[in-house]
């Protein structure tokens, strides 16, 4: 399952991540706030994301992409693995991070993606 291996890889270079096993998916969260999810068993990834940037990727990809839910001004979309490839998930993966880390976190990583 390498769509969960690369989320995982990507997570990790990014400063304060914490990823949390809850079984069946695994959360992850900086500085106690959560801004993704894996699902191991379907081999996808909930990521937040502006609700903008949510339906413009449901509405050009609906193959790949999905609407999970909105909260809060946010709009989290539903990523098929299979179909996306390393460097989009790490722009998507790192847009989900700066929309949930503190400003110092942001601070510190600037406008580096990971790789």
């Amino acid at each position: 399952m390498s769509g969960t291996v690369d989320v995982v890889e990507l997570v990790d270079q990014l400063p304060g991540t914490v990823r949390s096993d809850h079984g069946r998916y695994v959360k992850l969260s900086v500085a106690g706030r959560t801004f993704g999810y894996v699902w191991e068993p379907t081999v996808t990834v909930g990521l937040k994301q502006t609700i903008a940037e949510q339906l413009a990727l449901v509405a050009m990809r609906p193959d790949v992409f999905e609407v999970q839910f909105t909260a809060g001004g946010f709009g989290w979309v539903v990523a098929h693995l299979e179909h996306v490839e390393r460097d989009e998930l790490a722009e998507l993966v790192f847009e989900a991070w700066r929309l949930t880390a503190p400003a110092a976190l942001l601070e510190e990583r600037g406008e580096v993606l990971p790789r």
